[in-house]
């Protein structure tokens, strides 16, 4: 297939408190540096044909709003955490200005948890005018298609849960991880730019450190690295991005790439 160009909008670079986080008064929680105020961490992917969003965060609406996305063809998630899904109901907007139900692409762990949190949506006697619409797609383990962009699902491990990346092209995204796979990784391997999640410097249960994902973007040998999921604990991020190796970055909200694959 020849992969369409993309360009790629970071609506959000942050960990699940985002930053500033509430209560905080550290130098990242305080900085007026708009780059160390970060949202819960999403991306929106723009193809020629298509316009879709990974994961539905707790800022899904503002989101919207401040990227301007009045389109959004369909969503794909990575997994069922609250910092993930939690911006579900915003999508009522959509159902209504583009009179369709929203395309979802899920794994049965996030469509599960889907069905607990907004049951709501799913519960045909309680349907009311208003109520979320969308249309549930299955992610299996092979590659799928929303319009012309094609979709490679990647397996990767929270602790124990098991977490999707995806990669389109010459694109991979990874957040929430702290271990892949060796067959996972070779799927990455080839990319041009990966985004891969960099929570703080000190050891984490289930995300990478800054040390760990640095690690891993050198053994990938990708070209461009930009690391997202952050939290206030990191550090401001000029002083972190300054300190980062050839072709490494901090990525930060409004962030935008075009992907010419």
């Amino acid at each position: 297939m020849n992969y369409p160009p993309l360009q790629i909008t970071f609506l959000g670079t942050g960990t699940s408190g985002g930053v500033p986080m509430i209560g905080c008064d550290c130098i990242v929680c305080t900085s007026k540096n708009p780059k160390d105020n970060r949202l819960r961490s999403s991306i929106k992917i723009t193809s020629p044909e298509k316009t879709i969003v990974i994961d539905t965060t707790p800022d899904f609406r503002y989101q919207m709003l401040r990227s301007s996305t009045n389109r959004l063809d369909a969503i794909v998630f990575t997994h069922p955490h609250k910092d993930h899904i939690g911006g579900l109901d915003d999508i009522r907007a959509y159902n209504h200005f583009m009179n369709q139900p929203m395309e979802l692409y899920v794994n049965k762990l996030t469509e599960d948890s889907l069905r607990r949190e907004f049951y709501y949506a799913f519960d045909e006697t309680q349907r009311f005018k208003g109520v979320p619409e969308f249309k549930i797609h299955h992610i299996e383990k092979d590659i799928f298609t929303i319009g012309d962009m094609e979709i490679e699902p990647i397996k990767v491990w929270h602790h124990l849960m098991p977490v999707l990346g995806f990669r389109f092209g010459n694109f991979t995204y990874i957040t929430d991880a702290n271990r892949i796979d060796k067959l996972e990784k070779d799927k990455i391997k080839g990319s041009e730019i990966l985004v891969l999640n960099a929570l703080r410097r000190e050891p984490h249960l289930s995300h990478f450190t800054l040390e760990e994902a640095i690690e891993l973007a050198k053994e990938l040998e990708v070209p461009k690295v930009y690391f997202t999921h952050i939290s206030h604990q990191l550090g401001l991020h000029n002083e972190v991005e300054a300190e980062l190796p050839k072709g490494m970055h901090l990525a930060h909200d409004g962030l935008e790439l075009v992907i010419r694959n």
